[in-house]
Formats: structure tokens, sequence, C-alpha cells
């Protein structure tokens, strides 16, 4: 039997509002309630981002904190991964819930260019997000948006300022930056197991590049990532009604490649974390 897939699901993001799509969820209950759904349809992993009152992005620890009671006391073993990125505030805000110990939590360790700016990581910041995630015993997901950050958060494991074995998300079909093309990403696979053998790995496609990162992560060995974060819609025309209904879809891609969907005990395993959930 082939390596369970771990099934992230990004719930929320920075950037959807149910403007686009009314199933987003924004409330700290509507999260708390679309992740249990998500989570009982055979996700592992919730990559979360908080929204202040007005539904704009916010690393307000409060609302993190509200958040990670409510995923434990409903999604009893899930692992809890909270998101660092730029998008949600501005320099050490932006690790400012790390001090709540999340399972993991997400970290670019380099710059690149997103749609309209530039996702500003400096390496200053990388170093003291990092150190945070060590405090307070934290697993980094390196999310990889370019080559380069693969190299780098390799380095930064063999020199001790990350913990390993690495977890790398390949982010791609990201404007401006890492593109959604099969042989980059087999090429990045490769790098990434030549720098970092032991590591595991995850892919993350946005938009309607979402389905087919999905297949190839899936196909390939790895994990994957799916939820209304990254992607609005089941097809062209149709909204997705909710995150569950994209994590099904990626139980029925496993299903169709004899990959069995991870527990969250697998996932724990997989990743190194430990398996009490108090």
């Amino acid at each position: 039997m082939s390596e369970p897939c771990i099934i992230c699901v990004a719930i929320t993001g920075s950037v959807p509002t149910q403007a686009d799509n009314p199933a987003v969820p924004v409330t700290i209950s509507e999260q708390i309630e679309s992740t249990q759904a998500s989570f009982e349809a055979g996700a592992s992993i919730a990559h979360c981002h908080v929204r202040d009152d007005a539904g704009k992005p916010t690393s307000d620890p409060e609302r993190f904190a509200r958040l990670k009671e409510g995923l434990e006391k409903h999604c009893k073993g899930m692992i809890i991964q909270f998101s660092t990125g730029g998008r949600s505030g501005a320099g050490r805000d932006r690790g400012g819930m790390l001090p709540l110990r999340p399972d993991m939590a997400s970290l670019t360790v380099g710059s690149n260019n997103f749609p309209t700016r530039v996702y500003e990581n400096s390496p200053d910041l990388v170093d003291w997000l990092s150190s945070e995630m060590l405090t307070y015993n934290v697993k980094p997901e390196i999310e990889a948006f370019d080559l380069s950050h693969i190299v780098h958060a390799a380095k930064m494991a063999k020199d001790g300022r990350l913990k390993g074995p690495l977890y790398v998300q390949f982010v791609m079909g990201v404007k401006n930056a890492m593109p959604a093309d099969e042989r980059i990403f087999d090429f990045y696979i490769e790098t990434l197991k030549r720098f970092a053998p032991d590591a595991q790995w995850c892919g993350a496609g946005i938009g309607p590049d979402q389905i087919r990162v999905n297949e190839w992560s899936i196909a390939k060995g790895g994990h994957t990532r799916t939820g209304l974060e990254d992607n609005i819609k089941l097809d062209r025309t149709t909204l997705a009604p909710s995150n569950a209904a994209l994590v099904k879809r990626t139980v029925e891609i496993c299903q169709r490649h004899n990959r069995p969907v991870a527990t969250w005990q697998q996932a724990r395993e997989i990743l190194g974390l430990p398996l009490q959930t108090s």
C-alpha cells in the first residue's frame, strides 16, 4: 500500500470574501463549522487565517486563540496550522500567534512577486519567525513560491534554524510566481529530494490550477492542499458549495490513484507530531 496522502484544507485565507462565494467562512464560528465538515470529509490539516469584524485579514492572537480552542473541541486530533503570511499583518505581528503553540505554522523563507505587490519576507523576519517556531515547538510548513525557497529552507534546516525533517509545500499558479507546470513540478520534487532527502512535500494550486496540482501531487506520492482560500469554484461556472466539497473531490482523486487518505493519527505520525491532543 502506498503512503497515505495528507489532505490540508485552507479554509479562509486573506483574499476571498462572501461576495465572491457565500461559502467562504469568515467569522470564528463559521470557520469552526466549515473545518469540522472538512475534517469529517477527510482533511487532517486545517490551514488557518482569521478576519476582523469587518471581514479584513488580521493577525490578532486573540482571534487565533478562539479559533484554536474551537477546533480542538470540535475536530479532535486535527492538525492546526496557523498562517504567518504577509497579507494578515506586518513585521513581527505576523508571528504574534505563535506563543499559542499550534501544531504547525506556515513559513515562507524568501520574497517573491504576487499579482500586484511584492510578498516581502526579509532575512531578519524569516530568522525571527523560525526562532519563534523553535521556541514554541511549532513545526513549520515551508511555503515555496520559488526554487530559491526550497534551497534556502534546506540550508536553514542544516544549520539548525529550522527543525527537520522539513515539510515543504510547492505553491503553484500565483501570477508572477511559480507557474502550474508539471515539468517544473517534477524538478521541484527532484530538487527537494536532493537538498533534503528526508523531507515530505505537498502541492497547492491556485484557482483553476488547484485540481491539476491535486492530481499531480497525489499521483506522484506527495500530499496536497485544497480549500476555498485557494479556489472558490468546482469548475468554471460552479461555485464550490463548501470547503468540505473540495476535500471530497480531493478524496476522490486519492481513490482513483489508490492512495489511502491519511487519518489524523497517520498525518501526525508522518509529520512527526505528537498524538496527544489534550
